[in-house]
């Protein structure tokens, strides 16, 4: 590396530092060759250092770990992604019968299944936990038609999990071993508390540094997000995915873009199988993130240069730590620049604002936006409806045009901007794309 180890370990701990970030693991693969460096605690009241065996949670960046299992699965002809789900898990059903015969695996994979996405559900901790997590899904809403659009989806990545248990005979758990941990070798990558207990595991921190109250998710989620891991497991899992052979047989096919994003400021332009997909300074990149209770996980993968990057933090500013992260890294290693964050634009924009107004919905979340006190901008104000009352908090935003569809706002003067975006259909449909998810207008 041009920098050197030593330069590294002492901007890892200066960046985790000046974005409040208890402790943090990197794991590089450059050059042919490993990378890795820890800095801060485990855990702000024990002290316990990081280190690069450390185990984080690695959130969402399990769902490329599950849609590689039925990835697997489709090559050894095992199922199709274009058969319905339905002929797989014959007790599988959402509330809308059209829905659930038309839901595919490529749905999915893809977060096109119009599904509500965020039925955070615990049914246990025992091995059915995933089949009664299926069962539950009877009276799942849709949030627009099966492949109408994309929008973030944890409930459909359990029901792949849930797939590949049934066709493989075993639990998720026990599957994703068998199918990946133990052909790469992968020695710290665990779902179950009583197996991440006995390696060093972070718990999470709040933004402002306090310990959260709750370590982890419930088991019934496993698939959409409850990977245990050191770094260095996440890139040689994400390294497989550079050739043909170690995993897959065409990895190339995950990469393969599938759907455009009409949100493209939150990671990514468009969504493979599994992957987000950009392209930055030239260079094709997929990459994932993962947020839990207070920890956060950050996989880039650069094919075309053969680098991967993978950041595990346990609170902070951790959007704020992983941009400037992963902009010094490339721009060292490859001369890459990395997009800037979307922010305001540097003189007012003017925007007709009546059409936006009104009353956006999806299961578990109603969005109201108004116009600002002065009109020429929006202010928007989420609010956690059913099973998310309680589990979510209420946002309010005010919004910054920076054109006549597209606004950023901030929680707070320190915090990052999000983009929100305003879609209006041929047929007049009209859609809020925000944080992920696409939330159809009502009124």
């Amino acid at each position: 590396m041009k920098a050197g180890t030593e330069h590294w370990a002492s901007r890892l701990a200066a960046l985790a530092d000046e974005a409040g970030v208890p402790g943090a693991s990197l794991a590089l693969w450059y050059g042919g060759e490993p990378h890795e460096w820890a800095t801060g605690v485990l855990h702000a009241g024990t002290g316990a250092p990081v280190r690069t065996d450390s185990l984080f949670q690695i959130g969402s960046v399990t769902k490329v770990w599950t849609a590689t299992q039925v990835m697997l699965l489709a090559e050894r002809g095992r199922l199709a992604l274009d058969t319905p789900v339905a002929d797989v898990l014959p007790d599988f059903r959402v509330r809308d019968p059209e829905a659930t015969a038309a839901l595919t695996p490529r749905h999915l994979l893809t977060h096109t299944s119009g599904i509500d996405g965020d039925l955070f559900l615990d049914t246990g901790r025992g091995d059915d936990c995933l089949r009664e997590y299926v069962r539950a899904c009877a009276g799942l809403e849709q949030t627009f038609p099966v492949g109408d659009a994309h929008s973030y989806c944890n409930s459909g990545y359990v029901v792949a999990g849930r797939m590949v248990e049934h066709l493989t005979g075993v639990t998720w758990d026990r599957a994703l071993r068998e199918q990946i941990c133990e052909p790469l070798g992968l020695t710290h990558t665990w779902t179950l508390p009583e197996d991440v207990l006995r390696f060093g595991a972070a718990v999470g921190h709040d933004e402002d540094g306090a310990v959260v109250p709750v370590w982890g998710l419930p088991r019934s989620v496993g698939p959409a997000g409850l990977i245990c891991a050191r770094a260095a497991d996440v890139a040689a899992f994400a390294r497989a995915h550079l050739t043909p052979g170690p995993l897959l047989d065409d990895p190339a096919a995950l990469w393969q873009p599938q759907v455009t994003l009409a949100n493209p400021h939150g990671g990514g332009r468009q969504w493979g199988l599994g992957w987000s997909l950009d392209e930055w300074d030239g260079h094709q990149v997929l990459s994932h993130t993962g947020d839990t209770i207070g920890q956060h996980a950050a996989l880039w993968v650069l094919p075309g240069l053969g680098t991967v990057v993978v950041a595990l933090v346990n609170g902070g500013r951790s959007a704020e730590f992983q941009h400037r992260l992963i902009t010094e890294l490339l721009a060292e290693l490859h001369g890459v620049t990395v997009p800037a964050a979307l922010a305001p634009p540097a003189g007012p924009v003017t925007v007709d604002v009546d059409g936006l107004t009104g009353v956006y919905e999806r299961a578990g979340c109603r969005i109201l936006v108004t116009a600002s006190d002065d009109g020429a901008g929006l202010r928007l104000q989420t609010r956690p409806t059913g099973m998310l009352v309680g589990l979510a908090r209420p946002r309010t935003l005010d919004l910054v045009a920076v054109d006549a569809t597209t606004f950023v706002g901030r929680a707070d003067a320190g915090s990052t901007w999000d983009a929100v975006v305003f879609e209006r259909r041929a047929d007049g449909r009209r859609y809020l794309h925000h944080s992920g998810r696409a939330t159809p207008k009502v009124r």
